[in-house]
């Protein structure tokens, strides 16, 4: 029997990225460095708007002819335009295969895959699994029990793990907000990217005071559903499963409300925050680390 689960994540787009001056091109617009593929197949990364906002996010993965960019489905013709738009002159091509590549997820173990199967470990966390670059065809071929993508879904909320567009909105987030500088998003250390100053002045002077948290209920809790304490709208919730889900919020103000007695709500479900073990942020304030 199977010890895995596999799920095919169907709102998941591939670009093929190729050309001499494609890792060139890619480490000055992205939030995180190319350097790290000496150690890993795979970085999750994002592009910025040069207010800082996420506008795109996406996995990156080093192949032998080039990158193949792991994005949402309907984000991958107007990333190619973005990209493109800072090409210039350089030698890079971008391709949407899209409808010829699939991507699935296989947790909680990593076993052996099949030939001509790309798969890596899950840069943002590890513990969600592997990731897979294949075509939909032999999706049956993966030694693993084939699972909806709500079961996924209900792994990584399990873990904290936010993602774009159901837990925080593309174009309106930092890069702090969606927890880029726990999940290994972002480097602090690199050279200028777009957006990078503002980031950085966010990283230093502890300015992230909203987060995608964790959060608990005894009650089933609805994605969208308000988050309040008291009179006052403190955040969203965003993904959820059952009891569980991902929030955006302001920890300040969550911080400060709990301190006073005052429930934070979700309609009717009363919340508990419950940030996961690898958070290093401070949880009453979302100050981050000194040095992420």
């Amino acid at each position: 029997m199977p010890t895995n689960n596999i799920a095919l994540l169907p709102d998941r787009g591939i670009i093929q990225v190729s050309g001499n001056d494609a890792e060139t091109l890619l480490d000055g617009l992205l939030t995180n460095s190319l350097t790290r593929f000496g150690n890993q197949t795979a970085i999750h990364t994002g592009l910025l708007s040069p207010q800082g906002k996420i506008l795109f996010d996406f996995f990156l993965v080093k192949t032998v002819n080039g990158f193949l960019i792991d994005v949402d489905k309907s984000m991958a013709d107007d990333l190619i335009k973005r990209l493109s738009f800072y090409r210039l002159r350089a030698d890079v091509q971008f391709e949407n295969v899209s409808e010829t590549m699939a991507v699935a997820a296989v947790w909680p173990e990593h076993s052996s895959m099949p030939g001509g199967v790309i798969a890596y470990p899950d840069p943002r966390n590890g513990t969600l699994g592997l990731r897979l670059i294949l075509p939909a065809e032999r999706l049956a071929e993966i030694p693993a029990e084939q699972l909806g993508n709500n079961k996924y879904h209900a792994h990584r909320i399990s873990l904290g793990v936010p993602d774009a567009g159901l837990d925080y909105p593309l174009a309106n987030t930092f890069p702090h907000e969606a927890l880029y500088d726990q999940l290994h998003s972002i480097d602090f250390k690199k050279g200028c990217f777009i957006g990078q100053e503002v980031v950085s002045r966010m990283q230093h002077r502890g300015t992230a005071r909203k987060r995608a948290i964790r959060i608990t209920s005894n009650d089933a809790l609805t994605a969208g559903s308000p988050v309040e304490a008291g009179e006052a709208t403190i955040g969203a919730v965003g993904s959820s499963s059952g009891t569980e889900a991902i929030a955006m919020l302001r920890l300040d103000r969550a911080s400060e409300a709990t301190g006073k007695g005052i429930a934070i709500q979700a309609g009717d479900a009363t919340l508990s925050l419950d940030p996961p073990e690898w958070i290093t942020f401070d949880i009453t304030s979302g100050k981050p680390a000194a040095d992420a």
